[in-house]
């Protein structure tokens, strides 16, 4: 069968549900069966995963994992930009257009707006979301 390339949606909260760690295992899956993942977009809720200030749970850090997953196999990862300003994540752009104190976007995550969730919607064979419940 012929590779195949995707893009990830994640609109589910990182710490409320299940959606971007069933992402990260589908992601896992998906390089294994010899596909590609042309970019990770976070939209609405999913957007936390990006904050470099958060406090993971315990029992593990999740957006620690999928940073490595990310950044070992280098895909793109984007954050929504109304999404992550609406929730206080921004990068040092955004820090300094709204004249911020700090920035709290984790790398490799990217703020853009929309054009990314078109352009991998039209690049990539599939598009799969992961929402919350």
């Amino acid at each position: 069968p012929q590779p195949l390339s995707y893009t990830l949606v994640i609109t589910g909260a990182p710490w409320a549900t299940q959606a971007p760690q069933t992402a990260l295992s589908f992601a896992q899956a998906l390089l294994k069966a010899g596909h590609r993942i042309d970019r990770v977009f976070l939209y609405g809720d999913g957007v936390p995963l990006a904050s470099a200030l958060s406090a993971p749970p315990s029992d593990g850090n999740l957006a620690a994992t999928v940073v490595l997953f990310l950044s070992a196999h280098n895909i793109t990862a984007v954050a929504c930009i109304a999404s992550a300003l609406r929730r206080g994540i921004v990068d040092k752009t955004e820090q300094a257009r709204y004249e911020l104190t700090a920035s709290n976007l984790r790398a490799p995550f990217e703020i853009a707006g929309l054009g990314e969730w078109v352009e991998g919607n039209l690049k990539s064979n599939r598009v799969l979301y992961f929402h919350g419940t």
